[in-house]
């Protein structure tokens, strides 16, 4: 008769234990926060945390990047699978709205502040994105379309601006305000071009003119601002709705229709050289310098001046392929990576809450919303006319009513449009020069 050692016992009784231990371990291991696993993630997390509440954390990129990446990750993750809000750009709406909120009740400590302002500020992160975009997108895009795009594009964009600015007058008069106080105050701050290239210089022509603070107009422009912003990326995340419902009307990220009503054939995906990827980058780093040397000697924008410099090196074919394919390769990894991160940056120093609760009212909100929803709409059914795909030319008109730069992020993430930036960048730029200037000599007139 066998029997077995007291050993051999124990070690049969630990083999369920181990197995199951084992089984939990690569169930965890499965579930992930984005692309990292879920134990991972809490490592690093809990690694960003401890350094900023023992004020460890580097006041620099480092710490920036650790920062709003981490949680840029999460929301983004969050806002993929949380029902009805993944529908509307839930990823774009919680890595804005989130970060917000959180400095609102000031729960993000200092150094995690200063890290990320030294990140976003300091070193402008936001136009180091875009040019990567913009440069990127441009020099892999198809000349044909991209010619097409540019001069179609100003058609549906100056009809939605003059509708958009009709509405929200109408709806502000609707609603007790005063037409001046409309016009200047809430539709002019949303189809400004954001706060730095928009609010600012509207806020020192308004001081000039009237008198007053700058800081003042500042504090009562931006909550319209903000709020059209808002309803611009949930406008988008509904127009990526319409499009994948609906894929005739939707180019996927494509402005215009080829001359036969047929889609351009998509070119093959070429392998990544990550050596002609650092080429890439250098390139969009000098067009953009290119665009603040013009700003100097021409006054234009220099993100307008870099735009127009990239068209036209795309148009003229000087740049060789190889280089074209590293800007491009640039672009995707950036705008697949550090997109979420970016909003959460954005959320953090660019999204006051503070001031946007002191101002808003159901009313206000009202005609916020009737402003960028006469926008997107007005771009939908003339960029149909224009033989462009509706949806994105809806997109592309939207970034108008969006925070500049900011907001064509935002939008374009929201709709899964990002190629779309060059032409949302033309729109926001010129668009909101236009609108700086026109209110500007209009509110000299009226005083």
């Amino acid at each position: 008769m066998n029997t077995k050692t007291n050993l051999e016992a124990v070690t049969e009784n630990e083999l369920p234990i181990q197995n199951n231990i084992k089984s939990l371990w690569e169930k965890l291991m499965k579930a992930k926060v984005g692309v990292l696993p879920l134990p991972l993630y809490i490592v690093l997390a809990a690694i960003i945390l401890t350094a900023s509440i023992y004020n460890t954390l580097p006041a620099d990129m480092i710490g920036g990047f650790a920062v709003i990446m981490i949680l840029g990750i999460l929301l983004g993750d969050l806002g993929q699978r949380i029902p009805i809000l993944k529908e509307i750009g839930g990823p774009a709406i919680l890595a804005l709205l989130v970060p917000s909120i959180l400095v609102f009740l000031n729960v993000i400590n200092t150094s995690s502040m200063e890290a990320v302002t030294t990140l976003m500020k300091t070193s402008n992160f936001l136009y180091f994105y875009i040019s990567c975009l913009v440069v990127g997108s441009i020099l892999g895009m198809n000349r044909k379309v991209l010619i097409q795009g540019f001069t179609r594009m100003f058609v549906p964009l100056i009809v939605g601006t003059v509708l958009a600015v009709v509405a929200g007058m109408l709806v502000g008069l609707l609603f007790g305000y005063d037409l001046q106080h409309t016009f200047f105050y809430i539709v002019v701050p949303i189809i400004g071009g954001g706060i730095g290239e928009g609010i600012l210089p509207l806020s020192i022509a308004y001081s000039s003119i009237l008198g007053g603070s700058a800081e003042s107009f500042v504090s009562q422009m931006i909550p319209a601002a903000v709020i059209g912003n808002i309803f611009a990326v949930v406008s988008a995340g509904l127009m990526m709705r319409l499009g994948e419902k609906k894929k005739h009307l939707s180019g996927n990220g494509k402005l215009v229709k080829s001359e036969d009503g047929n889609e351009v054939p998509e070119e093959k995906e070429k392998v990544i050289d990550f050596s002609l990827m650092g080429a890439g980058l250098l390139i969009a780093c000098t067009f953009f310098i290119v665009g603040t040397l013009g700003q100097k000697f021409i006054g234009v924008p220099g993100p307008v001046i870099m735009i127009l410099f990239a068209t036209l090196i795309k148009c003229l074919k000087v740049m060789p392929h190889k280089m074209e394919d590293g800007a491009h390769n640039l672009y995707k990894f950036i705008s697949t990576s550090l997109t979420w991160p970016l909003m959460v940056g954005l959320g953090m120093l660019y999204i006051p809450l503070e001031d946007v609760v002191k101002i808003v009212t159901p009313a206000y909100v009202i005609v916020c919303e009737s402003v960028v929803f006469v926008m997107i709409l007005s771009g939908y059914f003339v960029g149909k006319l224009m033989k462009m795909y509706p949806v994105d030319a809806a997109i592309v008109t939207g970034c108008h009513s969006g925070l500049g730069g900011t907001g064509d992020v935002a939008i374009l993430s929201a709709s899964k449009r990002m190629a779309l930036m060059p032409f949302a960048q033309v729109a926001t730029r010129i668009g909101g020069v236009s609108t700086v200037i026109l209110a500007s000599l209009l509110l000299k007139l009226l005083s």
